[in-house]
């Protein structure tokens, strides 16, 4: 009773694609194993989000010593995407002292414990590209990439700045006015995602390939930052009682782990959309030709050294053995 009716659910969702596009996407979300991704991102993003703001305060305080008010919003525009954390990073939060060789020093010193986060973004977007260990890139190229990313999240928040003031407003700012700073908000969510996508991965990849992960993620980050003050705000309420101060931490790798599920979820969007890895079976003695790309590349995406070939086969069960398949395919 039940194979059936799961056989008909299944034949449903492969003949529609409104249905069988996101079945495809939760199932390899899965196969990836999106969660400890997304849990790495929130472990390595916890530990580099305070170095990262160090370096961030520690700078504006030297290139704009003569503007307090522009560094409060610059500061402030990079915690409100922190739904009610932010407000206690700032009460903590002091820029590095010293003067020249130990500023410079402890300058660097923060960055490089930032990029720790930028890495496991790098590293998740080549899981889910599934890109052959043996193409990973190398420890230089992987730095680069990640200082392209930090200094697009740096004008980032410079932009983010003078939108939030937009959109703030005030009492004689026209509507219209008010409207385009938040839609100027959102369009930058979208262009970081959009970089982002195309930039943490060594896949080979157009900009056209992930603009739809872009488009998705900046409208769920948008929600989830509107639902996330309330989600953070009853975690912190409930562990304040047991956990005290460290109910932050708990609040914050909370709101870390949702953002890169989020993240993620919107990047295999692009995969399966790019590599056209749909409709997929929830039958799994019945897979489609979509089921067959999705596990070969996961295989070959094992491959460790240039002069290592992993190939595949499929027995097809109902000519009852043999390889139906058998091929190395990329």
């Amino acid at each position: 009773m039940l194979r059936r009716l799961i056989v008909r659910v299944d034949r449903y969702q492969r003949a529609h694609g409104s249905l069988g596009f996101p079945v495809a996407t939760l199932k390899k979300f899965g196969e990836d194993r999106a969660g400890h991704l997304a849990a790495l991102i929130a472990y390595y993003g916890f530990f580099s989000l305070f170095p990262l703001m160090l370096v961030l305060v520690t700078v504006l305080g030297l290139t704009l010593a003569g503007n307090s008010e522009f560094q409060h919003r610059i500061v402030d525009s990079a915690l409100a995407q922190f739904p009610i954390i932010g407000d206690q990073i700032r009460q903590n939060l002091h820029a590095l002292n010293g003067t020249g060789l130990a500023l410079a020093v402890g300058i660097a010193g923060a960055l490089w414990a930032a990029m720790a986060g930028i890495k496991a973004a790098q590293n998740a977007m080549d899981e889910i590209w599934n890109v052959p260990v043996k193409r990973q890139p190398s420890f230089l190229v992987a730095l680069l990439r990640a200082a392209i990313m930090l200094g697009t999240l740096g004008l980032f928040l410079v932009l983010a700045s003078f939108l939030g003031g937009v959109a703030a407003g005030t009492g004689g700012a026209p509507l219209w006015l008010k409207v385009l700073g938040i839609v100027g908000s959102v369009v930058l969510n979208f262009l970081v995602f959009w970089v982002a996508f195309r930039v943490l991965t060594v896949a080979e990849v157009s900009w056209g390939d992930v603009f739809p992960g872009a488009a998705v993620a900046s409208i769920l980050w948008s929600a989830l930052q509107t639902v996330g003050g309330y989600i953070i705000g009853h975690r912190l309420e409930s562990a304040s009682e047991t956990y005290g101060f460290f109910a932050v931490v708990i609040g914050l790798l909370t709101w870390l782990y949702l953002g890169g599920q989020v993240t993620i979820l919107a990047a295999e969007i692009n995969v399966v959309r790019a590599r056209r890895l749909w409709p997929r079976s929830l039958d799994p003695e019945a897979l489609t030709e979509a089921d067959r790309r999705t596990l070969r590349q996961l295989a070959v995406s094992e491959e460790r050294r240039e002069d290592q070939r992993v190939d595949v086969s499929f027995r097809d069960r109902e000519r009852g053995g043999g390889d139906g398949d058998r091929a190395h395919r990329r």
